[in-house]
Parts: structure tokens; C-alpha cells; sequence
């Protein structure tokens, strides 16, 4: 993690100066591996401290204290630097992709020093791109819908969710599934987890 925290290789790439944002530690048994931080995240040091996080807390069914402790959730974005945010006649049109140096230098060390995972929560595409490759059976790249849709084939190590930002509400409402069907599971998955 200190060098993680260090990291400087895309500085000249970045918007903003290098903040890595993530949190680890090797008994963690939770792992949210998601995009990338956005500004308010990188303002702040702190992942998923916005709305998106308040959100992402209602479906797994914890509270702040619990989502922040370390011991308990690793969230390790595709990602640890906010990219930088892409812009048309003036306006804000989302966050850029993650830098891909982040997955290619840290991940596998990163990951492997998380030996207790028992549950991967992968959100948005270039999670999933990492986490789950193509699908078995599938072409070309899953899509989030398509893996929301087979969630049972990750179950119970593995469960894709929608990024939780509100930009997605329009996802959940075409996908009432996800919250009728999934995230009752996925609660009562996390509770028994955080009981141990």
C-alpha cells in the first residue's frame, strides 16, 4: 500500500497530481473492485463518498462505519487516480477511463496480498472486463447487463452490480430484477460475511 500510495507513472497523464485512492488489508473478506475515484473522491481521499456511495451502501446493507473499515471491505478501483472527467461545449459528459498502468503494474501483486476474499462485488465495465474476460459462452466483451443478467454462474464468490451512480437510474428502472431479486441475496451474503 505505501507504494501504491507513492505511485507517480502517470502523472504526465493525469489531470490532477497522482492520489492513489483505495483501501486494502489482508483479512478483508470483501472486495469492491470498481472504475476509477471521481473529483469528489480525489478531493475528499476517500472512495465512494457521494451519493454513488451512499447508494452502493443501501444495496449491500451496511452502514459507513462498516463500508470504511478495512478489515472488513478492499475496494480497489480498476483504477486509483481520478482520470479526469470528459467535456463537450463546457459540460462535465462523465469521468474518462481509468488508466490502465494501475491494473498492469498493481493488481496482481495487490490482489494476491488479499488472501481472505470470499466475495468480489465487480462494478461497471472495465471491472468486468478484468474480473470476468469475455464470459463463458459469450462474444466479444460482457456487457454489465448481460452479466447482471448471469449473475448466478459468479454466484457466490462473485456478484456484478451496476455502477451505482445516478447516472445508471435509467439501467434500474429497465432491470427492477436487480433490486428485487439480487439484492437480497447479495445482503444476506454480505450480513453473514460481516458476522464472522
Amino acid at each position: 500500500m505505501q507504494q501504491i500510495r507513492a505511485c507517480r507513472l502517470c502523472a504526465q497523464a493525469l489531470p490532477l497530481p497522482p492520489k492513489p485512492i483505495l483501501q486494502a488489508h489482508p483479512a478483508a473478506r470483501i472486495l469492491i473492485a470498481g472504475q476509477a475515484p471521481g473529483l469528489k473522491a480525489h478531493t475528499l481521499g476517500r472512495p465512494f463518498d457521494d451519493p454513488s456511495g451512499d447508494r452502493l451502501r443501501q444495496w449491500l446493507g451496511v452502514d459507513r462505519t462498516q463500508f470504511y473499515d478495512e478489515h472488513l471491505f478492499a475496494i480497489v478501483p480498476m483504477g486509483f487516480c481520478f482520470p479526469g472527467s470528459h467535456t463537450s461545449e463546457g459540460k462535465k459528459r462523465g469521468d474518462k477511463a481509468p488508466r490502465p498502468e494501475c491494473a498492469q503494474t498493481w493488481h496482481e501483486r495487490l490482489l494476491a496480498a488479499l488472501p481472505n476474499i470470499e466475495l468480489t462485488l465487480v462494478l461497471g465495465q472495465y471491472a468486468i472486463d478484468y474480473h470476468l474476460g469475455g464470459g463463458a459462452g459469450v462474444k466479444g466483451k460482457l456487457s454489465v447487463g448481460q452479466a447482471v443478467a448471469n449473475w448466478q454462474a459468479y454466484w457466490p464468490e462473485k456478484m456484478v452490480l451496476p455502477h451505482p451512480s445516478p447516472r445508471n437510474n435509467l439501467w434500474l428502472k429497465r432491470h427492477p430484477q436487480f433490486e428485487t431479486e439480487l439484492l437480497p441475496k447479495l445482503r444476506a451474503r454480505i450480513a453473514a460475511l460481516l458476522e464472522r
